[in-house]
């Protein structure tokens, strides 16, 4: 025969089992709905880009100092593809729309001068666009296959017909900035 105390004890281990799984049902839940819920789609970061602002390190090289896109393309060319520390001054003529991680660069020549961000550690507004820029970095003359190609015209919401165009890989100058800031 079952005694009181025993039915006791049994009422009350079933009642820790019962917390302890809606303790676990609610835990669950929780960080599942924590975990679901949208993020905030990300895109370039917002501002106007006005002259004076910076984006990534300090660019400190005086305005003045810093070279044209030609000249380094002729530094490039007699540096075995590649210089380091150099600061070049230039007009954004197309920034990443999707993220702000990507900018070109007005050439002379009409070729693009394309600059990606060191580390993806920084991005920049959109609004960068037809600005005047001093850019701190690296530059070297590189081959863009043309699926990269493809994807940075994707990017730049380019139409199909033109990303369609791209059949070949091209060599350009592809500069990493450390810095970059807004001038006159």
């Amino acid at each position: 025969m079952i005694s009181n105390s025993n039915i006791i004890i049994n009422f009350e281990k079933n009642i820790k089992m019962k917390l302890k799984s809606i303790l676990f049902l609610v835990a669950v839940s929780a960080s599942t709905f924590a975990f679901s819920q949208e993020q905030k789609k990300s895109g370039p970061p917002a501002g106007n880009a006005i002259v004076g602002d910076t984006y990534g390190s300090v660019v400190a090289t005086k305005e003045s100092k810093a070279i044209s896109v030609e000249k380094l393309a002729k530094k490039l060319n007699n540096d075995n593809k590649k210089v380091e520390d150099v600061t070049v001054k230039g007009k954004v003529i197309d920034v990443c729309d999707k993220k702000g991680c990507w900018l070109t660069i007005q050439t002379e020549d009409d070729t693009q001068f394309f600059v990606k961000m060191k580390d993806y550690g920084f991005f920049v507004p959109t609004a960068l666009k037809g600005k005047n820029v001093v850019l701190e970095g690296s530059a070297e003359k590189k081959v863009t296959s043309i699926d990269e190609q493809k994807h940075y015209a994707e990017d730049a919401k380019k139409p199909q017909a033109e990303i369609d165009a791209i059949t070949k890989p091209k060599e350009e100058i592809r500069f990493v900035a450390n810095g970059i800031k807004v001038v006159n």
